[in-house]
């Protein structure tokens, strides 16, 4: 037996309209799965599968928490996730996926739906991963405001050679730029 057997559904042999499961998806799954997106989590998903004229409709409802990388910090953080989405199915001779239609071979008539419902979990996460503000790793992040900061005197010194040049920068201006300002004015 397969490490993701579980996660196959027979098309051909369902014997009503309608099938429905769940699955609860934890760290054994997402480490089995074996991607860096997620490595830790629990999810709960609900699959319905509807069968119509050569077509099966799965869809997946989606909930849970899974532990993600901070971009800030590095610690895991947990990130809650939800979604629902669908997929079509057809026999066919051949597995392909093409546009929002799956084609599994006729001869097999089973899915197995483990790497779809991971895609859909994994997309459900947020671009950026960072705790609320004060969840963060301490150290951390103590060592990347020492280093993000200047001291009082550079400061000082830079904010100098800025007015400086912004003084430069206004005597210098090409009187063009004075008549187009004029335009914006009357409008």
């Amino acid at each position: 037996m397969g490490k993701f057997d579980a996660y196959k559904i027979d098309l051909k042999g369902m014997k009503n309209d309608t099938y429905s499961c769940e699955y609860v998806l934890d760290n054994h799954f997402f480490e089995s799965i074996d991607s860096p997106e997620v490595q830790k989590g629990k999810v709960h998903v609900a699959l319905t599968v509807k069968k119509t004229a050569g077509l099966y409709e799965l869809s997946f409802k989606t909930e849970g928490i899974v532990q993600v990388t901070c971009d800030r910090c590095l610690d895991d953080m947990d990130q809650p996730v939800t979604s629902t989405d669908k997929i079509k199915v057809k026999l066919g001779e051949d597995f392909s996926e093409s546009g929002d239609i799956v084609i599994i071979p006729e001869e097999t008539g089973e899915i197995n739906v483990a790497w779809f419902m991971y895609e859909f979990i994994a997309l459900s996460i947020p671009m950026k991963h960072v705790h609320a503000p004060g969840k963060c790793n301490k150290a951390m992040m103590g060592t990347l405001n020492k280093y993000l900061r200047v001291s009082a005197d550079e400061n000082a010194e830079e904010m100098e050679v800025e007015e400086e040049t912004a003084d430069d920068k206004e005597q210098v201006i090409d009187p063009r730029w004075n008549e187009l300002k004029k335009i914006i004015d009357n409008n």
